[in-house]
């Protein structure tokens, strides 16, 4: 049987290529969108009439009713939930002294939050099952830290702490948990960098190169078959931070 997988944030950027790479390795693929529904639907339509199974959801999965219906959703299509990718986020530049309360606690709500409540909700069915795989999409900042993106930082090292701690309580019930930090990608998310910035962070990374979301997808793709990878938090940087 396909396993299902949920994947938030589907719609655009590292999201809609973990969507792609499951959907052609013949997955059962959920893509939750918020506001960008027209990509959703295309990228829907380009797998569909290739013969693949994806279902799109509209969630804002910073509030937990609607992750509730999410998951709701999923397990009337499919039954089950085998893999959970928490991929949605934000990102802002900002200086610290800049950022207001509004700002912090979007962003918390948003990259933080929004895992807590779809890990809780998708939980019981997994520990039903007794198998269970969950990816986390966090950053590179949020390991070294980023200077202008503190709030940014903040959230994503807390999902890379959520990460480590579960994988140990989730253990025993045959669930892995890890987290991909990609370093710096070729997404909608960084279109703001200019030549110059990216120039530095190219002669900065020993490969010699920006990464792109098939990087990450790939990796995706890994860990959802992987059998004895937890808590782990996993950098594709291109060597730009060795710890």
């Amino acid at each position: 049987m396909s396993k299902t997988i949920i994947v938030t944030g589907g719609s655009r950027g590292i999201g809609a290529e973990i969507v792609r790479v499951l959907a052609n390795e013949n997955y059962n693929v959920i893509l939750n969108y918020n506001k960008s529904g027209e990509k959703a639907k295309t990228i829907q339509k380009q797998l569909q009439e290739q013969g693949k199974t994806v279902e799109i959801f509209k969630a804002d999965v910073s509030k937990r009713e609607e992750v509730k219906k999410l998951i709701q959703f999923t397990l009337e299509k499919f039954k089950t939930i085998d893999v959970l990718i928490n991929n949605a986020g934000i990102a802002q530049a900002k200086i610290f002294t800049d950022i207001t309360d509004e700002d912090w606690n979007t962003m918390i709500q948003t990259n933080l939050t929004s895992v807590f409540y779809c890990i809780q909700e998708a939980l019981p069915t997994m520990i039903h099952n007794k198998k269970g795989s969950i990816i986390n999409i966090s950053s590179i900042w949020g390991m070294v830290g980023g200077a202008c993106e503190v709030h940014y930082s903040a959230s994503k090292a807390g999902i890379d702490g959520l990460t480590k701690g579960l994988a140990k309580e989730l253990g025993p019930s045959n669930i892995r948990v890890n987290s991909i930090a990609p370093g710096a990608m070729d997404t909608d998310m960084n279109k703001g960098t200019t030549k110059e910035e990216w120039q530095q962070v190219i002669n900065e990374t020993p490969l010699q190169k920006i990464g792109k979301p098939i990087d990450i997808a790939r990796c995706v793709s890994w860990l959802v078959e992987d059998e004895f990878t937890t808590g782990q938090v996993i950098s594709i940087n291109g060597g730009w931070v060795i710890t």
